[in-house]
């Protein structure tokens, strides 16, 4: 039963999330095209959002490169440039230590914000507060296993998390068994990142998938609505 149920979660539930993470982006796209934002709510307590969103967003952003890099990189190429795999443990800690902490500072004033000012909790949904409290979680789960890897600071469980994630993204049967005797600390993590994926579409993560290029050449202000004045 533990194997079977291994097994469902991160042998068959990654392609479930990967599959309406693709097909629900491309149909939100397409039909409502105006959802396609952050909703912000800027206008309401500034100083609170200002300061929140820029820690969780530069925490958020290292921690999804050193992730992005660090699972799918070919193991191979870590050591053909000489990086031993506790080197790559102690980088993870410490650098995923500190952007975790700015990320959950900053989650934290957004969460408080969203809940707790009547004026920002009547005008937000319930997607708007569960996926924050999903993000809060993913959090707090991440930086707890920074405990669980101290005692493991040769590399080799970071290497089954490497060998588990590139193996879905290859298609290769079994790639849940690299998982099968992990922490459930770990275990959480990675179910919890994936079902953040597989909501991912239907909130306002989405704008995410949107590269804000053309915000370099902008001008530093904007003309909201202009009103003529009368006759």
């Amino acid at each position: 039963m533990t194997e079977f149920l291994n097994h469902l979660l991160f042998g068959v539930y990654p392609y479930i999330v990967l599959a309406v993470l693709a097909i629900g982006s491309v149909i939100r796209y397409d039909r409502e095209p105006y959802s396609w934002r952050s909703g912000s709510s800027q206008l309401l307590r500034r100083k609170q959002l200002m300061l929140g969103s820029l820690c969780f967003h530069l925490g958020v952003l290292v921690i999804f490169v050193g992730h992005f890099v660090g699972l799918l990189t070919p193991i191979r190429f870590f050591e053909a440039v000489g990086v031993s795999h506790g080197a790559k443990q102690m980088l993870a800690i410490v650098a995923g230590g500190v952007a975790g902490v700015f990320a959950l500072f900053g989650a934290s004033l957004l969460l408080h914000r969203r809940v707790f000012d009547p004026r920002i909790r009547r005008t937000s949904s319930f997607g708007d507060v569960a996926v924050l409290v999903l993000l809060w979680l993913q959090l707090v789960l991440g930086l707890a296993t920074i405990l669980v890897s101290l005692d493991h600071l040769d590399g080799e469980e970071m290497l089954s998390f490497m060998a588990w994630a590139q193996g879905i993204f290859a298609f290769r049967a079994g790639a849940s068994d690299y998982v099968l005797n992990a922490h459930p600390i770990f275990k959480a993590h990675l179910f919890l990142g994936l079902t953040i994926l597989l909501v991912f579409p239907f909130t306002r993560l989405i704008h995410m998938l949107s590269a804000p290029i053309r915000y370099l050449w902008r001008p530093g202000y904007q003309i909201v609505r202009s009103k003529k004045a009368p006759a």
